[in-house]
């Protein structure tokens, strides 16, 4: 296909791609950059503190400013720069591409002018290498520090990676003594699940006489933030909120399958409904024999054609750049989706012949850096792959690709030579590289645990890329929807507000060695100061005042003959959890599964209502139902240990349903009786539903698509019970025809036999009202059970947070010698201090079994590739025989500290901890450290080549901890060994140096 001529026109409201239907949106004109811009500035002060009179709003006049920039601020940043005048802190919560650099740039000048030392700490590696490069051009007196590299550490401005500033503050490093100022980029990073607790460490431990610069993405509670800072620190911090954008977005959808966008969020933040719902109603559902998708299939909710077709993707980018809305950043939240998606563009052509050549240039210019045996692996992949769709202006952005080539794309698409790039999340933290559309190819992610829909907080960080400052009058973002996502979850991502900066902090070995053996030793201090307590501890008059409204509440509630009824009560509740458990115990797979056949009839609960439920029926609302087929739900990978017995199953059933819709997408169905309205319809119900199994069987027809062939199954079904109104539906005996032998079933079934005479004799059962009155009584229950629930929290706020885990990880320490009695730090745990990076614990067992002494260099290399890799891998191959031995030690090492933790009360799953130390990369990282060049280990293994550097790169971070390890307790032996595992590992392609430096 040849090069894409672009429209001259530009229309921002595009609602079909095919140019005759377009049609003209009036907009309204755009806020100019020149009007006043509004910003909230408010000041946290610590308590007892007397304000300063003399911090004023107005600049002062008797000194020239650090710096001054070649153009006009923004209010926010004037705002944020008088605070650093009055040498006062500062948080600064802004849209991404606002502009809070300039912040940290004015921080820099002005104690680079007082002769003041300033740290400046990012989240990632990659965006410190940016920094660094970006303040050495502004100041000359600039160093870096990241774990990877360092260049001139004793420089007055230092840029490292937050985890660094952390180790610095541990080991009480000289140059903590002369921090004037510490800028934390993209602070919000600290609600981050894994790390985040990386950042409150840091500012909890941070030089008493210091000054704060927090850079962070908005956060709707930067308030909550600055009040923690001022009470930690005893000083001033200020916040400067701005909700603005500098180039206002427009939101659209674009439903898959169809051929249109759809306006939803116009530049003034105004949601368009009836947009929306047109949108809603384009989309094409899935399996319903579309024309459009006949030929086609499916990728992740998009269509993806075959040869010859358009799919989604190419439609979409086709139609941006015949708009003119490139570049674009196209967010997919798989690395492989991210290739697979880019491959759908090598049909279209977005380059001349001019920009080709300049990319082949910084293309060749980057790669001449690598050593011939390097090169080689370009060959394979890149030069094959990537080049080709780089020169088209097509790239491709995630860790997996080798940290160089991903330098050169982020090259490339600063000076505008990709005009389309597919990336993965991470494209969107800290690195300043806007566009002028972004795309969402999917709304779904994997957390570590499940998939979710991103919330408003990441779309928000993400659709920020779109808009140029200075150069787009607006940024357009546009959402690919498929007929799973809800029109409520679509709205709360689109209209959805930022994602509040709560506390992660949770204890960790390492830090509590570090706390206990630092100049205070109390890890407590820590706990106290955390932000974590500080929001526990607020909370509090909230929860009190909730608990005060429930107990009004509840005791405005009489009851008459209440002692009565809530003996009643508590009868229907026995009896009710007694027919649960006979239930699980004749419906348990062992027991049902060989009467589950097409045909029978089944007695099921009906769906319960809201108006119903809670039902205090002695009996449950059933009714009658064919079974049409039955299946074993697919579990998770974690359900693999389970037994197929203890395996969930979902029985298909036909009977009479009522259908309600809401919207396009959303349909209610609920199973009513036989002799209410409705449709007959199949359902899926687990097998917890199913209240009896009759004897009786019907033949039913195969086919059951059409109505009538339905309908005609539930008249059957009908005059089935009629013919046995009288004596009942006969029921399989669940001890003779169903040979269930439990002597806990026979127990459960004398009960409910008895407590069904006590139901006949009651005083209140023949009450007049009584269902009422037992629905007053249950509310009341629960009002008291949420009083309990409020009071337990308010309790556990008041006492130190992690108080009974502090406990515990203590008694951990002390039975692995780690700690005395008097918590005096031993050998063990001056090594495990050192080790931030793994799992401190396995990894010191291991170092004082003598596990690294008797082997060789590479095979200990290649055994604690185990704790750096994290990545899971389908069909991954075991390792050797000498290599699965070692592992085999591992996981006996790491069931060992499980198990002790176990018993010191710590919260573990002792097998998960086992298994998440995994053998994938050993063979390849044992190649690497005996002398194999990159491209031959790449033929042994199946991991994308930046993931595999990444965790060599770890590895390396590892052995380094290590050797300090080994030196501070005096091992020279072992110390020299790690030195000669960093120097077999650190070398060619994968410490290749970065092109930022």
């Amino acid at each position: 296909m040849g090069s894409l001529k672009r429209k001259s026109t530009e229309d921002p409201s595009v609602e079909r791609l095919s140019p005759q239907k377009q049609q003209r949106e009036d907009s309204a004109s755009l806020n100019t950059l020149e009007e006043s811009v509004a910003c909230i500035h408010d000041v946290s002060y610590p308590e007892g503190y007397e304000p300063r009179s003399s911090f004023s709003s107005s600049p002062r006049k008797d000194s020239k400013p650090a710096k001054e920039f070649p153009f006009t601020l923004d209010p926010f940043q004037s705002e944020a720069i008088k605070c650093l005048d009055a040498e006062e802190s500062v948080m600064v919560s802004a849209h991404t591409s606002a502009g809070k650099t300039v912040v940290a740039l004015y921080a820099i000048a002005m104690s680079l002018q007082n002769n003041q030392r300033v740290i400046y700490t990012s989240p990632i590696k990659a965006l410190s290498n940016q920094k660094y490069r970006e303040f050495k051009e502004e100041f000359s007196d600039v160093g870096l520090m990241t774990g990877d590299v360092t260049i001139e550490p004793n420089a007055s401005c230092l840029v490292m990676t937050t985890e660094i500033w952390r180790s610095m503050q541990y080991k009480g490093s000289e140059i903590i003594r002369e921090v004037a100022w510490v800028i934390f980029d993209e602070v919000h990073y600290m609600r981050d699940r894994e790390r985040g607790v990386v950042w409150e460490e840091s500012i909890v431990m941070a030089p008493r006489n210091s000054r704060f610069v927090f850079l962070s993405a908005t956060v709707p509670n930067a308030k909550e933030f600055a009040d923690w800072v001022a009470k930690v620190h005893q000083q001033p911090c200020h916040i400067v909120y701005t909700d603005y954008r500098p180039t206002p977005l427009q939101h659209y959808i674009f439903p898959s399958g169809g051929d249109g966008l759809y306006l939803v969020v116009d530049e003034k933040g105004k949601f368009r409904e009836d947009s929306f719902q047109k949108a809603l109603n384009a989309l094409v559902p899935a399996g319903e024999g579309d024309k459009k998708r006949e030929n086609g299939k499916r990728q992740k909710g998009l269509v993806v054609g075959r040869a010859g077709e358009e799919s989604d993707i190419f439609k979409m980018v086709k139609m941006i750049i015949q708009r003119q809305y490139d570049p674009v950043i196209l967010f997919s939240f798989s690395k492989r989706d991210c290739e697979f998606l880019a491959m759908q563009m090598a049909r279209m052509d977005l380059n001349d012949d001019n920009e080709k050549v300049n990319i082949e240039t910084i293309f060749w210019s980057a790669m001449d850096m690598l050593s011939d045996d390097d090169k080689k692996l370009p060959q394979a992949r890149i030069v094959s792959n990537m080049l080709p769709l780089l020169k088209r202006g097509i790239g491709v952005h995630h860790s997996g690709l080798l940290p160089i080539l991903k330098e050169v794309i982020e090259i490339l698409f600063q000076e505008g030579l990709i005009k389309c790039l597919f990336a993965t999340e991470t494209f969107s933290i800290g690195l300043n590289m806007p566009a002028k559309t972004v795309v969402f190819t999917n709304v779904r992610k994997f957390d570590g645990d499940k998939f979710r829909w991103i919330s408003s907080g990441e779309f928000i960080q993400m659709s920020g890329r779109a808009g140029r400052r200075g150069i787009d009058e607006r940024g357009i973002c546009i959402l690919m929807v498929d007929e799973k996502l809800e029109p409520s979850t679509a709205k709360m991502m689109l209209k959805g507000s930022a994602d509040c900066l709560n506390s992660a902090f949770h204890l960790s070995y390492n830090m509590l060695l570090n706390q206990m053996r630092s100049e205070d030793g109390d890890p407590e201090k820590l706990l106290r100061n955390s932000f974590y307590q500080f929001q526990a501890d607020r909370a509090i008059p909230d929860l009190e005042k909730q608990a005060k409204n429930l107990e009004e509440e509840r005791d405005s509630i009489i009851i008459e003959e209440e002692d009565s009824l809530e003996n009643y009560y508590n009868l229907i509740q026995q009896y009710k959890s007694l027919k649960k458990d006979v239930r699980d115990i004749v419906f348990s797979p062992r027991y049902c599964l060989p009467f589950l056949q097409p045909g029978r009839l089944v007695c099921i609960q009906c769906t319960k209502t809201e108006e119903n439920s809670p039902s205090f029926c002695i009996k449950d609302q059933t009714t009658w139902a064919v079974i049409i087929n039955f299946e074993r739900v697919k579990g998770t990978e974690d359900d693999v240990s389970r037994k197929p017995e203890d395996a969930d199953y979902m029985v298909d059933v036909l009977t009479r349903c009522t259908v309600s819709r809401d919207g396009v997408l959303k349909k209610t169905i609920k199973i009513v009786s036989l002799k209410e309205p409705g449709e007959p319809v199949v359902v899926t119900v687990p097998i917890s539903q199913i209240d009896g199994l009759s004897s009786v069987r019907l033949i039913i027809s195969k086919d059951l698509l059409p109505l009538e062939a339905r309908e005609n199954t539930l008249k059957k079904v009908s005059e089935v019970l009629s013919r046995f109104a009288k004596e009942g539906m006969p029921l399989l005996d669940p001890e003779e025809d169903m040979k269930v032998q439990s002597s806990q079933y026979r127990k459960a079934v004398r009960r409910i036999e008895a407590l069904e005479s006590l139901f006949d004799k009651h005083e209140v059962a023949k009450s007049p009202l009584i269902e009422q009155k037992l629905k007053v009584l249950h509310m009341k229950k629960e009002l008291t059970a949420k009083i309990k629930s409020i009071k337990r929290t308010m309790r556990s706020s008041t006492a130190l947070a992690f108080k009974d885990e502090l406990k515990a990880r203590k008694r951990v320490l002390r039975k692995l010698g780690y700690v005395t009695s008097d918590n005096v730090v031993e050998l063990k745990g001056k090594v495990a201090c050192e080790i931030s990076s793994a799992d401190e614990l396995t990894l010191t067992e291991l170092m004082f079994n003598g596990v690294f002494k008797d082997i060789k260099v590479e095979d200990m290399v290649s055994l604690l590739s185990c704790f750096v890799w994290r990545e899971k891998l389908q069909d991954a191959q075991k390792p050797k025989d000498e290599l699965e031995l070692l592992f085999t030690q591992l996981q006996d090492t790491a069931r060992r500290v499980a198990k002790v933790q176990l018993e010191s009360k710590v919260q573990i799953d002792v097998e998960s901890f086992v298994n998440s130390f995994r053998p994938d990369i050993m063979e390849a990282v044992h190649a690497w450290a005996k002398g194999s060049k990159f491209y031959q280990i790449m033929e042994i293994t199946q991991v994308f080549e930046g993931s595999l550097i990444r965790a060599i790169r770890r590895l390396e971070e590892v052995l380094q901890q290590l050797i300090q390890a080994a030196k501070s307790i005096g091992e020279t032996e072992l110390e020299a060994k790690f030195e000669e595992a960093v120097s077999k590992i650190k070398r060619d392609i994968v410490f290749a140096a970065s092109l930022y430096l």
